[in-house]
């Protein structure tokens, strides 16, 4: 998380968004209940604020509806719509026709979510290494021959160390 990782913006989308059936809304809704239940195992805090999506014009309610479609479609848990007074019931400085409420996004520090995989990947006898310079990169045919677990590892790395 030393670069572009650990300046991630941090938000845990819950998948409304994407076209549904499609792999991006399936990773997407399953990703985040994998990333609650890791932070939760690992004690990373983490905040489910949820979000809300407003219409403030009439003509922006018929897609707020359809994102709302398209959400339960993905299967996003806790997907309402609310109308105006709810809205200031959950934001008091926010003013809308109705909102569709995302209860299930949240935020979390992702640089501490990547430094956890970190300890995990070297607890499990990885190797990370910084300040590398990749001078040649291709895809393996098969493993290579230090591979004593079987696994198949489809790039080779090389510098010129």
């Amino acid at each position: 998380a030393h670069h572009q990782s650990g300046h991630n913006s941090g938000v845990i989308h819950s998948g409304i968004y994407y076209t549904p059936g499609s792999l991006k809304a399936k990773l997407c809704v399953q990703g985040a209940a994998l990333c609650y239940k890791y932070c939760d195992q690992k004690g990373i805090p983490y905040k489910q604020c949820g979000k809300l999506i407003v219409a403030v014009e009439q003509d922006e309610i018929p897609r707020l509806k359809a994102l709302y479609e398209r959400g339960l479609q993905n299967n996003v848990p806790g997907l309402k719509l609310i109308g105006a007074k709810e809205i200031q019931e959950k934001e008091p400085f926010c003013r809308g026709l109705m909102a569709l409420d995302s209860p299930y996004t949240g935020i979390v520090d992702y640089k501490q979510v990547a430094q956890s995989y970190a300890r995990d990947f070297q607890e499990a006898g990885g190797t990370i290494l910084t300040d590398f310079e990749v001078t040649d990169m291709e895809m393996a045919k098969e493993s290579s021959p230090e591979s004593e677990d079987g696994l198949k590892y489809p790039v080779i790395v090389r510098n010129k160390k």
